[in-house]
């Protein structure tokens, strides 16, 4: 993948199921975190929201079609009650416009994925 070699040396990129428990273990002693995912609030497909996990919590409503019962909100959650956030954790959410199994992404989710892709590349400055 392309944007894997586009990440600095120093950034480690993975790919994760989006189970909780093991988001909160891929990111154990991480500097920072910065988390995508797809998203269902009601807005407009390829609408891309950035969350700032210390300046709010992640509403578990925008993440409702995982397929995991501790999924990233939970997980997100969880590691703030523990005192378990890294010091700098931010979720992007690109607005999804289909859930379905086997569906590709639609235009407007790809087209946002290549904007989040240019913005994540940009916070690791």
């Amino acid at each position: 993948m392309a944007e894997r070699e586009a990440a600095p040396e120093s950034v480690r990129v993975l790919e994760e199921s989006g189970e909780g428990a093991g988001l909160m273990e891929s990111w154990q002693d991480a500097d920072a975190v910065i988390l995508i995912d797809a998203v269902h609030s009601g807005a407009k497909p390829g609408t891309i929201h950035r969350l700032d996990a210390h300046a709010q919590p992640i509403a578990k409503r925008f993440f409702r079609f995982s397929t995991h019962a501790f999924g990233l909100a939970e997980a997100v959650e969880l590691a703030r009650a523990l005192g378990r956030l890294p010091p700098r954790l931010i979720v992007y959410g690109v607005e999804g416009k289909s859930f379905e199994a086997g569906v590709g992404l639609s235009p407007e989710v790809e087209a946002a994925v290549d904007v989040v892709v240019e913005r994540v590349l940009a916070e690791m400055g």
